[in-house]
């Protein structure tokens, strides 16, 4: 059996799982108004709960990076999906701050495995001219996720209570694995169901000695790291990933605490913004893409995409602190927002196969993912302090992270390409 286009399957898989990784990460921060009232916990208890999970994010982005560089994607994916879905599924007994802490550890290092599994199995499954839609796709999962989790939580909440919608929603990972294994049986020069046109198109498509990388050892992140352009990717998520994060993380408490929403009312307006994502994950994969295809040099097309996803960003956040004053323009203006960053963020998360190829793509990408975790952990400790007063100066502090990141890619990537051979 052959199956034309088996790339796209893959990567409709993977945008699945991605899905399914934000209905999961979402459901403790729609569900807290009732949560807390039923357990008595603080607005200061989700922050530290927030911060366990991130701080196990990170540390698994970095993990799971390696992982998937030793295990092979088809293998690395099971194991970092049954994980979470697990501890999706376990967060239905938590009593308190600790049993909650513990099950957002484990749910932590579970998924962060979704972001370098993708970034490596993109490098395997597409052309280079191909990845940053590829990757927009897949980003386009965490916008689709963050679109349904609102209303469906919202709906499981008020038939079945948190708990059991806890249990309904881990049961979502633990299926998915089972048309993974099914599908994705080997890397595209083994895979049985793959056309022989399909297969010489992905290696004609690819840097020239990404093929016989796939069997050799990864760089140490010593010598990634010796590189400038890897620096790129690094500082560029940690002034980047905070924004995207703020919104996830806080979004249903910022509704809650300016506008006195509940648990419904939340799920009304919450899905909103990642509308806008979804677009810009698609548009940003799209235009680079293009852009290539056209011609373009990919340190042209990457940086043109980045350029434009930074301004439209930026230009939403300072609309964001001076005309968001109805919980409607807030939701509008938010999905501009996060429109122009996954317009960025896809081809800054594609950059790692432009720069290397084989088993060091997701070593670089799980350690950019470690990197821009970390600065969210430190935006998370600040945003109970400071929310007590007003919002307005943590959206001034994020809407200065955007020309800082967007810099650090014309600063220290001076030419987007490989760089393994030098």
């Amino acid at each position: 059996m052959k199956i034309k286009g088996l790339r796209w399957t893959i990567i409709g898989l993977i945008g699945l799982a991605t899905v399914i990784n934000y209905i999961d990460r979402s459901t403790l921060a729609i569900m807290w108004p009732s949560i807390s009232k039923d357990l008595g916990m603080s607005k200061n208890d989700y922050a530290i709960i927030l911060n366990v999970f991130m701080t196990a994010y990170a540390v698994g982005q970095l993990i799971s990076g390696r992982l998937f560089d030793k295990v092979g994607t088809r293998m690395g994916y099971v194991i970092a999906i049954a994980l979470w879905g697990v501890s999706s599924f376990m967060h239905s007994f938590a009593r308190g701050i600790l049993s909650f802490s513990f099950f957002r550890v484990t749910l932590g290092l579970g998924e962060a495995g979704n972001w370098p599994g993708a970034a490596k199995s993109n490098a395997e499954w597409f052309p280079i001219k191909e990845r940053a839609i590829a990757q927009g796709m897949f980003n386009a999962g965490a916008s689709i996720g963050s679109v349904i989790a609102p209303p469906l939580i919202a709906m499981l909440w008020a038939a079945f209570g948190w708990r059991i919608t806890f249990m309904i929603v881990g049961s979502f990972g633990i299926l998915w694995i089972v048309p993974w294994l099914l599908i994705n049986k080997a890397v595209p020069s083994k895979h049985p169901w793959i056309t022989q046109k399909e297969q010489d198109y992905i290696v004609a498509g690819q840097h020239q000695k990404e093929a016989a990388a796939q069997h050799q050892k990864a760089l140490s992140l010593k010598q990634i790291l010796s590189f400038r352009e890897s620096w790129a990717v690094l500082i560029s998520r940690l002034f980047l990933e905070p924004i995207w994060w703020l919104f996830v993380g806080w979004m249903p408490l910022y509704l809650a605490d300016v506008y006195g929403f509940d648990v419904k009312q939340i799920g009304l307006f919450a899905w909103f913004p990642y509308v806008g994502a979804a677009i810009g994950s698609i548009s940003g994969g799209y235009f680079s893409g293009r852009m290539i295809s056209n011609g373009a040099s990919i340190n042209k097309a990457r940086k043109t995409a980045i350029t434009i996803g930074g301004v439209i960003m930026f230009l939403g956040l300072v609309t964001t602190i001076l005309a968001a004053d109805t919980p409607l323009k807030f939701v509008l203006i938010v999905a501009g927002v996060l429109f122009g960053f996954q317009f960025v963020i896809g081809n800054i998360q594609t950059i790692p196969s432009d720069l290397f190829y084989g088993k060091s793509v997701g070593s670089l990408a799980g350690l950019g993912g470690t990197v821009g975790v970390f600065a969210v952990i430190m935006m998370n400790f600040m945003v109970p302090v400071i929310s007590k007063i007003s919002y307005i100066p943590i959206f001034i502090m994020i809407a200065a992270f955007v020309p800082l990141g967007i810099g650090s890619i014309y600063l220290l990537a001076k030419k987007i390409g490989p760089v393994q051979e030098k």
